[in-house]
C-alpha cells in the first residue's frame, strides 16, 4: 500500500459498508474512498402470497446468491387497498391493548324512503367482522362518532333524525351487535382511528342492554343532494366562495386556493396536516379528508401565498378562520398544500367503462344505458368527440385526466356485444362528474358514421400538464411599431396581418402591437403536441414546422366583447428548457417541461396584433392558450389572460392584467362583456 498506510485499516473502514476501495494520496495526507455496493440479499425467491415479509419467503438464504445488479427485481402495486382495516388504539380504560381488526363498514338505508337514494345518507351503521354484518349499539354513541362517519362517507356534516321510527322498526328485527363501542373526538378522518370503548352488553335475545343500532343522517354536498340517478343532471358545484381546488384529476382533490382581499391565492404546506385540510374538505361540502398533500404535488399555482403556518382545531366553518402565521414569509409556490377529500359514492363507476385497451387507462367508451326497458351496454357516437369529453370519461372512471380522445376504435376491439350506439350529440364543458350529465341527444339518436370501429374512446394519464401565461411579461413588453409591407411577406402568407393586408399597396405600412409572452408549465407532466413529428408542416418562408396549427390566440376586443382585431402563433419557438429535453430547432422534439417556460420574444414573426384598422379608445386584450383544448390540461381557466387596454391613435397602454380566474367576480366584472374562467362557448 501506499506508505504505512496498513491493508487491514482499511479493510477495517470499507467492509462493513460493502465497498470497493480507492486512496488517493495527497502529500501527508491519505484520503479513504469507499464506494457502495449494493449487496444482493435474496436469491430465488418462492412465496404463496400469505407471509407478512419477504424475509419469510424461501430462499437460498441472505446473501447467499449469484446472481448481478442486472437481474434486479420490483413490482408496480395497485393503488386498491386491501379491504379491511385495524382499529390500533387501546381501550379507553387503558387496561389492555387489542388489535382489532374489521373488513368493512357501511351506512345500511333502512327505511324504504332511503334505500333507492343515491347516496345513501341515513341508516343503520355496521361493521363487517368475520364475514358478518353487525351493527353497533347506540349506548355510548355520540354525535361526535356520527361526525366521523359521515365525514368517512364524503359528507361534511350530521343531522338529527327521526329515532322514534327507527325504534319501532328496531323492536321488528333481531340484530348482531359488534362487540365494542366507540369513541371518537370528531377530528378522526376514519372510524379506525377512533379509540374502543368499552365491551357491549347484550340481553339474551339479541339486543343490546338500554340501547338500540347505531343510526346516523348525514347532510350531504350540494353537488351530491340525493336524488334518483337518472335525474341527478348537475354538474360539480363547490359550496363556498372563499376557498376553492384547483389542478386536481378527481371531484374532491387539488390544490387549495383562498380568496383574500378580491385574489385568489395558495396556502404554504409548512405544519400543513389532516386536520386542517379536513376543514377545507368540509367546507366545500365534502367529507373528511383522506389526505393531505404537500411540496406542490397538484401543480403549482400562481399569485400571492396568502396563508402560512395554518393550524386549525378541526372545528372551524372554513379555513379562513384557522390561525396562520401573517409574518411567515419566503414560501414558494413549490410549497402550495392540497388535498384529498372523501366524496360520496355517486355509483357513476359502474355505468362506464374501457374496452378492448392495451392496459386499463385505455379503450373503447362504453357506457350503461336504458334501452326497451332493460340496461344495456353500447358505444358512443364519436361525432365531436374531443378532449372535454374525454376528460369527463377520464375522472368518472378515476383514471386520472384525459391524454387522447379517439373519433375512430376498429384497433381496441371492444365487447361486440356493445357495438351498438346508446349515445349521441355529447357535449361536456369539462366539469361534469359523470357522462350522463353532458348534453346529449337522449332517447332520439343520430350518428351517421355508426358505431363499432367509429365508436368514441380514450386514453387518461394520472398527471397532466397545466399552461399558465405569466401577465405580467405582457403588460411590461407591450408597445406599437409601424413595420413596411415589404417585410411582412412571410406573415402575410401564415395569416399573421388583418384582412385589408390583401388590398394595400406594397410600400404602405402596418401598425403592429407587439408583446413578450412566457407560457409556463405548473402541472405535472410535460406539454406535447397534439399531432407526432410526422404530420407536422412546413412553412418554407419561415423555414421551420408547426406542431399545432394554432398554440395561442391574441384577441383585442371592444368593451362589450366584440372583436376588432386578432392574432395568433402557431406550434413553439423558443424554448427556455434548462434540462434541454426538447429542441426545436432542426426538427427537433417540441414541448415545454414541468418546471419550465416556453418564451415568444415580442420581435419574433406573427407575435403581434395588426390594430392599424383599429380606432382610438378603451379596449380589452386577451391571450387565449392551447384555445382548441388539443391538448389535455389539468386546469383551462388559467389558460386566459386579460388586459386593460388604451390606444391613442399614437402610444399604446398595457394594465392591470391577470389570468382569468386569478380575481373574485367582482373584480371580473370589471371586464365587461368577458365571462370569468370562460375560455370559449361549446
Amino acid at each position: 500500500m501506499f506508505g504505512s498506510v496498513d491493508s487491514a485499516l482499511i479493510k477495517y473502514f470499507c467492509k462493513p459498508l460493502y465497498c470497493t476501495i480507492d486512496i488517493v494520496l495527497i502529500p501527508q495526507h491519505y484520503f479513504i474512498y469507499c464506494f457502495l455496493l449494493r449487496r444482493i440479499w435474496f436469491d430465488n425467491v418462492h412465496c404463496t402470497g400469505k407471509e407478512k415479509s419477504l424475509a419469510q419467503c424461501s430462499s437460498n438464504g441472505i446473501g447467499v446468491s449469484d446472481c448481478k445488479h442486472t437481474e434486479d427485481v420490483g413490482v408496480v402495486c395497485s393503488d386498491k387497498r386491501i379491504p379491511g382495516f385495524k382499529f390500533i388504539n387501546a381501550l379507553t380504560n387503558n387496561v389492555e391493548s387489542l388489535n382489532i381488526q374489521v373488513e368493512d363498514v357501511r351506512i345500511r338505508a333502512i327505511l324504504a324512503s332511503y334505500r333507492k337514494r343515491i347516496p345513501v345518507t341515513e341508516g343503520y351503521v355496521e361493521v363487517k367482522d368475520g364475514g358478518r354484518w353487525k351493527q353497533l349499539c347506540d349506548e355510548e354513541w355520540t354525535h361526535m362518532n356520527s361526525r366521523v362517519i359521515c365525514g368517512m362517507f364524503g359528507f361534511p356534516s350530521e343531522r338529527r333524525y327521526n329515532a322514534r321510527v327507527y325504534k319501532m322498526f328496531a323492536r321488528k328485527r333481531k340484530h348482531t351487535y359488534w362487540g365494542y363501542s366507540v369513541n371518537c373526538t370528531g377530528n378522526e378522518a376514519h372510524l379506525s382511528s377512533c379509540r374502543l370503548g368499552r365491551n357491549v352488553r347484550q340481553t339474551d335475545n339479541g339486543t343490546c342492554v338500554q340501547g338500540m343500532p347505531v343510526v346516523v343522517s348525514c347532510v350531504p354536498g350540494r353537488a351530491f343532494a340525493p336524488t334518483p340517478m337518472t335525474g341527478f343532471r348537475k354538474a360539480f358545484r363547490q359550496e363556498h366562495p372563499l376557498v376553492r381546488l384547483k389542478g386536481g384529476a378527481i371531484i374532491g382533490e387539488g390544490r387549495v386556493e383562498v380568496l383574500k382581499n378580491g385574489e385568489w391565492g395558495t396556502i404554504c404546506d409548512d405544519n400543513w396536516n389532516l386536520i386542517s385540510a379536513t376543514v377545507v374538505c368540509r367546507e366545500l361540502g365534502f367529507g373528511s379528508a383522506k389526505e393531505f398533500l404537500t411540496g406542490g404535488r397538484l401543480g403549482q399555482g400562481m399569485g400571492p401565498v396568502h396563508m402560512n403556518e395554518v393550524e386549525c382545531s378541526g372545528f372551524e366553518k372554513s379555513i379562513t378562520e384557522c390561525f396562520f402565521n401573517k409574518d411567515s414569509l419566503g414560501c414558494s409556490h413549490e410549497e402550495d398544500a392540497g388535498v384529498r377529500c372523501n366524496v360520496p359514492a355517486m355509483g357513476f363507476q359502474e355505468r362506464l367503462r374501457l374496452s378492448g385497451g392495451r392496459n386499463p387507462f385505455e379503450g373503447r367508451v362504453e357506457v350503461l344505458a336504458e334501452r326497451n326497458g332493460s340496461l344495456v351496454w353500447g358505444t358512443v357516437c364519436s361525432e365531436g368527440w374531443g378532449t372535454m369529453e374525454a376528460m369527463v370519461v377520464c375522472r368518472q372512471l378515476g383514471l386520472g385526466f384525459a391524454n387522447h380522445a379517439f373519433q375512430e376504435t376498429w384497433y381496441w376491439p371492444g365487447e361486440v356485444n356493445a357495438d351498438r350506439v346508446v349515445m349521441s350529440g355529447v357535449r361536456c364543458s369539462g366539469t361534469e362528474m359523470s357522462l350522463s350529465h353532458c348534453l346529449h341527444h337522449g332517447e332520439h339518436l343520430d350518428c351517421p358514421k355508426g358505431g363499432a370501429r367509429f365508436a368514441a374512446g380514450v386514453s387518461c394519464s394520472e398527471t397532466a400538464p397545466d399552461l399558465v401565461l405569466n401577465p405580467q411579461i405582457v403588460e411590461h413588453t407591450t408597445y406599437l411599431e409601424d413595420r413596411p409591407m415589404l417585410m411582412l411577406q412571410c406573415a402575410y402568407e401564415e395569416n399573421c396581418l388583418a384582412t385589408t393586408a390583401s388590398q394595400v399597396p406594397a410600400d404602405s405600412y402596418r401598425r403592429l402591437l407587439r408583446f413578450s409572452s412566457q407560457i409556463h408549465n405548473n402541472g405535472q407532466s410535460d406539454f406535447r403536441p397534439k399531432a407526432s413529428r410526422e404530420t407536422w408542416v412546413w412553412h418554407d418562408c419561415h423555414r421551420h414546422y408547426h406542431s399545432m396549427e394554432v398554440f395561442t390566440n391574441y384577441d383585442l376586443l371592444s368593451l362589450n366583447g366584440t372583436k376588432v382585431a386578432e392574432g395568433h402563433k402557431a406550434s413553439f419557438y423558443v424554448l427556455l428548457d434548462d434540462r434541454l429535453r426538447y429542441e426545436c430547432a432542426n426538427f427537433g422534439e417540441q414541448g415545454i417541461t414541468v418546471g419550465c417556460w416556453d418564451t415568444y420574444r415580442h420581435d419574433i414573426d406573427c407575435q403581434w396584433v395588426d390594430i392599424t384598422d383599429v380606432k382610438p379608445g378603451d379596449y380589452i386584450f386577451q391571450v387565449v392558450i392551447n384555445p382548441n383544448y388539443e391538448v389535455a390540461e389539468s386546469d383551462y381557466t388559467n389558460n386566459v389572460v386579460k388586459c386593460r387596454c388604451r390606444y391613442d391613435g399614437h402610444r399604446i397602454w398595457m394594465y392591470s392584467c391577470h389570468i382569468g380566474g386569478a380575481f373574485s367576480s367582482e373584480t371580473e366584472d370589471t371586464f365587461p362583456g368577458l365571462l370569468n374562467n370562460q375560455v370559449a362557448h361549446r
